[in-house]
């Protein structure tokens, strides 16, 4: 690799050619602020934020985009950047609604942070009043454009890592803002709910419509009985919301936390991942066995449930019948364990804690009511579980680690490594391989693992090859599909993750700053978490699992049964661009 040296404050540094100047400040251990630049979703060079000087330069440059050379000497902080950096960041804030103590972003905003570190002056350039529309038509995100900067970091979420373009830049000059086709509502686009957008935001323009309250009301009603149940990916990120690395699994304290918030039973939604996998293992076999619809793709993301529903209905038809493991537990507690203990399901409180904000939308889906009530009441994020826990005044990095409750505590590896792009193609193999085989050696599927965006393999199983593929980012979903259509794809067997590198990167996950987003592989590190889970278990395929054994004796009869596909299966709807 060609190598080139220049000096950032006089630090001589040594970076690969092709380096932008924000990447050798770093390399020197010198950070560079950034509001529009987010590393592998936006470089416009338009904020003006990381403007740095170069000798010989005519003037100041953007460190994000311009490129290091040989020999270049570079400031980044003499009086003349300090100066254009402040006068930036109060342009910025006269056209800001600044609502910073009642904000979610409050201590998490970069422009926020930025601002104290450059003693700006919120009032120097005064604004007009802030008075622009509110858009919460949707049931999982809420856009306030009174706290938009124009960054176009959602925009360019939404169009290069998503493929979705269902918000851009309208009109123009002063009047230019973020927003949808005609100023249409978001819930009347194609939207798919991934949350891309609002963990790509840098302050509070966008954020999760909040289920706080409804969940606190119903832990204060006497008539409720409130369980939790808590995604594959939690455990791996919930502690960055209290300052622990990222990466640290925080299972224990997360389950006593929870158990902390009041009268509620928490249950590990590891135990339907498993589930997820025998009826999912079981519908691609017999698929293989009988000629059925191929490929078949995985159904457990709702961002790409929806997707596909908007851009490709032809396509239904290829997709798993089998609800995701959020909806297959809410099935699991208003059937089976209300009837285990007398439970009037319309008195059950069901909470789902989950990496994702389409779940918000899953919840609502009319064609997984059963009968006068929804299976799930409520999902929650990971941010917004963190912020339960601090309302009610826990102490989180004290506690001491607890376990789920029964009879929902014990799951599988294979239901652990969901969170990651690339896991539930490993389990649904494990588990196929045994039940076409008789057994699975190695239990690793290195091929469809690590955080690259489209991931291909071909294994044969009992006799049988199968392709598969694993995608994550609805732009390489799309690939994958026009490949599939276009006959220069072929596979058997295909997973889908909407958000890029899967669930550990989720909409609804803990938003960390550009310094670390820009720098740190946050993919790789929480997805170890889950590997390091996984392999440490005992259990590390579906069907070992002993609560997934006795569901299925009690009461799911066996994988793809009648009961089982009552409560564990669905139907998807055909939906227009344009329309709800």
């Amino acid at each position: 690799m060609e190598m080139i040296h220049l000096k950032i404050n006089g630090i001589p540094v040594e970076v690969p050619a092709g380096s932008t100047v924000l990447e050798a400040a770093k390399a020197a251990n010198v950070d560079i602020p950034t509001l529009c630049y987010l590393k592998d979703v936006n470089c416009i060079g338009a904020c003006r934020i990381c403007v740095v000087e170069i000798t010989g330069a005519r003037g100041l440059v953007a460190a994000c985009t311009h490129p290091a050379a040989e020999g270049m000497e570079v400031f980044t902080n003499t009086p003349k950047v300090r100066k254009s950096r402040k006068t930036t960041l109060e342009l910025l804030l006269s056209n800001h609604k600044k609502k910073c103590l009642s904000c979610v972003r409050a201590n998490n905003c970069e422009l926020q942070k930025l601002s104290v570190a450059y003693g700006a002056d919120e009032d120097r350039f005064m604004p007009e009043e802030m008075n622009k529309p509110i858009d919460d038509s949707t049931p999982f995100l809420v856009r306030d454009n009174n706290k938009c900067i124009q960054c176009m970091r959602c925009v360019a979420a939404c169009k290069n890592v998503q493929s979705v373009s269902v918000i851009g830049n309208i009109r123009r000059g002063f009047n230019v803002h973020v927003g949808s086709a005609f100023d249409m509502p978001l819930a009347s686009t194609a939207c798919v709910g991934c949350g891309q957008c609002i963990v790509s935001c840098p302050v509070g323009a966008l954020t999760e419509k909040s289920s706080e309250k409804k969940v606190w009301d119903a832990i204060a009603d006497p008539e409720k009985k409130v369980v939790f149940f808590t995604a594959p990916s939690i455990r791996a990120t919930l502690g960055e919301e209290f300052g622990n690395p990222v990466g640290t699994n925080v299972e224990g304290k997360m389950v006593a936390a929870i158990r902390r918030l009041g009268d509620v039973n928490i249950f590990n939604m590891d135990v339907t991942a498993d589930l997820t996998i025998m009826e999912e293992a079981n519908e691609l076999i017999e698929r293989i066995q009988n000629k059925g619809t191929l490929p078949m793709f995985t159904s457990c993301c709702p961002g790409w449930v929806k997707f596909c529903e908007h851009f490709y209905p032809d396509f239904l038809p290829h997709l798993s019948s089998c609800k995701s493991p959020q909806q297959m537990f809410g099935a699991l507690l208003k059937s089976y364990y209300c009837q285990k203990n007398g439970i009037d399901p319309k008195n059950l409180f069901v909470v789902s804690v989950i990496p994702c904000t389409a779940k918000k939308f899953e919840v609502t889906r009319e064609e997984q009511r059963n009968g006068d009530y929804d299976d799930v009441d409520v999902a929650l994020t990971t941010r917004e579980l963190g912020r339960m826990i601090r309302e009610a005044g826990i102490d989180f990095n004290a506690l001491p680690d607890e376990k789920f409750d029964d009879p929902f505590e014990i799951a599988s590896g294979a239901g652990a490594i969901f969170g990651a792009t690339g896991g539930v193609m490993e389990a649904a193999l494990r588990t196929a391989a045994v039940k076409l085989d008789g057994k699975c050696e190695p239990l690793e599927f290195h091929d469809v693992r690590g955080t690259k965006g489209l991931k291909e393999a071909t294994y044969t199983v009992g006799g049988v090859t199968v392709k598969v593929a694993v995608a994550s980012g609805l732009a390489n979903a799309r690939e994958i599909i026009d490949g599939i259509l276009s006959g220069e794809r072929d596979y058997q067997f295909v997973e889908i993750m909407a958000c890029p590198g899967g669930c550990i990167n989720g909409g609804g996950q803990p938003v960390q700053s550009d310094a670390v987003r820009n720098f740190v592989d946050l993919k790789a590190i929480r997805a170890k978490a889950l590997y390091d889970a996984d392999s440490s278990m005992k259990l590390r395929m579906s069907h070992e699992s002993p609560v997934c054994d006795m569901l299925y004796k009690e009461f799911f009869e066996a994988p793809g049964a009648h009961n089982a596909h009552k409560y564990l299966h669905t139907t998807y709807v055909k939906r227009g661009k344009y329309q709800d």
